[in-house]
């Protein structure tokens, strides 16, 4: 058996199953880590959600911020924005089932598939001050209001960049708000924690007072391996306990996935099938 960690689909479907023939994923024996945006701005987030549901026996999937989008939309508190590609799904008929499941994912995963090395999994970030337990116990609030009855409360109000620091006394939706956005939202942050939003570009042009948050002297997870994705502009990083897999298949750049064993690398390249109009960042 083999598990391997795939990195920000976001609808590339071509590109998906691509990469699947190219690592030999067995799905009776295998499982797929992924690190959430499965869907929205490639061309086939219907059918890439579609695989994911038949075949969720084999599947440990986190949710990203265009998952969430996803979610808010189809529950009319939004406007789908100028680049999303969500038409299809929202006109399938098996559009309910489909996003029922994809709201009852998790925001984070911690698991070890092999015996003692485990991983922690999250789509964005994660805040200094957390630890593994801490995060998982954070993912399990956010993850109860979502897959709760009264899950459509908490979409209405997801949205919104405060709080844009973690305070252990935070209730109701701005706690909940604060958790979501640090799990499937952060680049950077402050060495105090203090998230910021806007910058998605490359190292070298971080903002002045914010670092990676990966990059936080005395972060609590430094000894956890971390598998997360969001950051195209980042690319693939394999750094000590660190393993970012958004390598920008959606922008023309390769779909990659790590074998969680031995730790390979395994890429393709971008469909052009997966692209159906000229995005921008």
């Amino acid at each position: 058996m083999a598990s391997y960690a795939i990195g920000d689909i976001q609808g590339c479907y071509h590109a998906f199953q691509a990469l699947l023939a190219r690592i030999e994923f067995n799905p009776e024996i295998d499982e797929l880590w992924l690190v959430g945006d499965l869907i929205n701005r490639g061309s086939g987030s219907l059918e890439v959600l579609r695989w994911c549901y038949a075949h969720q026996d084999c599947l440990k999937v986190v949710l990203g911020n265009h998952d969430l989008h996803a979610l808010v939309v189809a529950a009319g508190f939004v406007r789908a924005h100028k680049g999303d590609t969500l038409d299809a799904l929202l006109a399938a008929s098996d559009k309910d089932l489909l996003l029922n499941w994809l709201r009852h994912q998790r925001l984070a995963y911690y698991a070890a598939p092999t015996p003692g090395e485990y991983y922690l999994m999250v789509h964005a970030g994660l805040l200094p001050a957390w630890t593994a337990q801490q995060t998982m116990h954070y993912a399990a609030e956010v993850e109860a209001a979502l897959q709760g009855p009264n899950y459509l409360d908490f979409l209405a109000h997801m949205y919104g960049n405060l709080p844009n620091r973690w305070q252990a006394d935070l209730t109701g939706i701005e706690r909940l708000r604060v958790m979501t956005n640090a799990m499937t939202r952060l680049r950077v942050c402050t060495l105090q924690g203090e998230m910021e939003f806007q910058f998605k570009g490359e190292l070298a042009d971080v903002p002045k007072g914010f670092v990676p948050w990966f990059d936080v002297a005395n972060r609590a997870t430094q000894e956890v391996q971390v598998i997360f994705g969001h950051w195209s502009a980042l690319g693939l990083q394999r750094r000590p306990n660190i393993y970012a897999l958004d390598t920008g298949c959606l922008w023309g750049g390769q779909l990659t996935a790590m074998n969680l064993q031995t730790k390979e690398i395994r890429q393709v390249e971008s469909h052009p099938l997966d692209k159906p109009i000229k995005l921008q960042r």
